[in-house]
């Protein structure tokens, strides 16, 4: 983090110091953090409070972890603290007061209803490869994620990568007046929270926060495969480039082939000339996601050499997306459950059906929440695509799932995880390939863990879900 003194965190948020009558002596330089197991030597504790803790309970422990102060919304013993009225605002304000001492950082804004967090892991990547860049840990995209990415900033960090997520109108033009971005990325609009927002159309609205925020010296990459997408450049001030594989994209794919495990190689086309691309992540979708990739890094300076190398260098960092297990015995387990829309379903199956197999093709699929009133004909549809796209298989997994059985032809229907192990464990054979698929709070992502493991390939045993905006400690 970039060092703040006590005295600079009050003025900044407004709020009071309580506990040190000199907080210019006060210094935070190590880690911020909302969970006091994190909390380090230097390190700012932000106490919030949640549905099932409140964060000030833990502040103690903070201290003893070796947290100088705490960010509170009460006087707290243990700790030199900064009381401010709403923690969660003052916490943005001090994320923002990051930003303004860090004049060299060049901040990149990455939104869209799918495929946010895996063109945040390609960026990253791709920016590290040249210069000091901090990104997101997993999927931390909110009020409170994109604050905890933003104070991981140092006096000699160059790029910051912000994700930014959205469960209604405001939120995204919120987070950009924490992290302003000079380049925005917007992938697409889908139905993800339709149930939320009421329309794709609303939902193109919030997303068109962020290109919006850009200011004219800037650029604004947009999806042109997408029409919500590609008409949000109309009426902006910053400059905008198109990618995708429309021929009106400035970058586009060209001669796009997928190999056995559908992993994607292409021609890209830009203004900086052509090159050959492959990729390391499997499925068609990552084809859009490293255009977009590709335009930012070449708009942050990087030579098209660079970039090409560091998209064939990248591999999967974040759990749960599309992540293939071999087993033992033959069978392949592509776990890719940590969250799902039926946008999202349709590119795993897609990509899964791509995949060479010599067994049968499985889709192990669960519930996708925050429909709305159309939840029961969406997940039909997903399950009419899995037939489509030539499943041998299809096992949907609790009552949310029922109406994708309902559409596929002999899909079998199970209530819970245990009886999904069950079932797909005694009968998968060895050149099967198991697809899992689901919104997060639908668990399948842990049952993708135990079918991995069950012929001896454990999966990370030290994987947590990236819950931490969720929780108060």
């Amino acid at each position: 983090m970039i060092p703040l003194s006590l005295s600079e965190i009050r003025d900044l948020t407004g709020g009071e110091v309580h506990g040190t009558t000199t907080p210019h002596t006060v210094t935070v330089d190590g880690t911020v953090s909302t969970d006091s197991r994190e909390c380090g030597p230097g390190s700012l504790y932000v106490a919030r409070v949640g549905e099932t803790a409140d964060g000030h309970d833990f502040v103690p422990a903070a201290a003893a972890a070796g947290a100088v102060a705490a960010l509170t919304s009460r006087v707290v013993d243990g700790l030199p603290c900064v009381v401010v009225d709403d923690v969660q605002t003052a916490f943005g304000r001090v994320a923002r007061g990051v930003v303004d001492r860090a004049p060299e950082l060049r901040v990149v804004g990455i939104t869209g209803s799918s495929g946010k967090t895996s063109v945040k892991d390609l960026l990253a990547s791709v920016l590290s490869s040249v210069a000091e860049t901090v990104a997101p840990v997993n999927s931390l995209n909110g009020e409170i994620g994109v604050p905890l990415t933003v104070c991981r900033v140092t006096p000699t960090t160059r790029f910051l990568v912000a994700e930014m997520g959205a469960r209604g109108i405001g939120h995204i033009d919120y987070l950009t007046r924490i992290a302003p971005p000079q380049v925005a990325i917007v992938l697409n609009v889908g139905t993800a929270h339709v149930g939320e927002f009421g329309s794709r159309e609303n939902i193109a609205v919030a997303k068109a926060e962020l290109p919006r925020a850009v200011p004219a010296e800037g650029l604004s990459i947009l999806n042109a495969d997408d029409p919500l997408v590609a008409a949000m450049a109309d009426g902006l001030t910053c400059r905008v480039q198109l990618v995708g594989v429309a021929p009106e994209a400035e970058v586009r794919a060209v001669d796009v082939v997928l190999d056995e495990r559908g992993r994607a190689a292409y021609t890209l086309v830009c203004p900086q000339g052509t090159a050959a691309v492959s990729l390391r992540q499997s499925g068609a979708h990552h084809v859009g996601n490293s255009l977009a990739v590709a335009a930012a890094a070449l708009e942050l300076g990087l030579s098209l050499d660079q970039v090409v190398a560091g998209l064939g260098a990248a591999e999967a960092v974040s759990r749960w997306r599309m992540e293939i297990t071999d087993r033992p015995d033959g069978v392949v387990v592509v776990n890719d459950a940590y969250n799902a829309n039926p946008d999202s379903m349709r590119a795993a199956l897609d990509a899964v059906a791509a995949m060479r197999a010599s067994g049968e093709r499985w889709a192990v699929l669960g519930g996708m929440l925050e429909l709305g009133a159309d939840s029961d004909a969406e997940h039909a549809g997903v399950g009419a695509y899995a037939a489509e796209r030539g499943f041998d298989h299809v096992v949907a997994v609790g009552e949310g799932a029922r109406p994708i059985a309902d559409a596929f032809p002999g899909a079998e229907w199970v209530a819970d995880t245990d009886a999904a192990h069950d079932l797909v464990s005694s009968r998968v054979r060895p050149g099967d390939v198991v697809l899992l698929k689901s919104s997060r709070d639908s668990g399948l992502r842990w049952l993708g863990d135990r079918l991995a493991a069950d012929a001896g390939t454990p999966a990370d045993p030290g994987a947590v879900p990236a819950d931490g905006e969720a929780v108060a400690r």
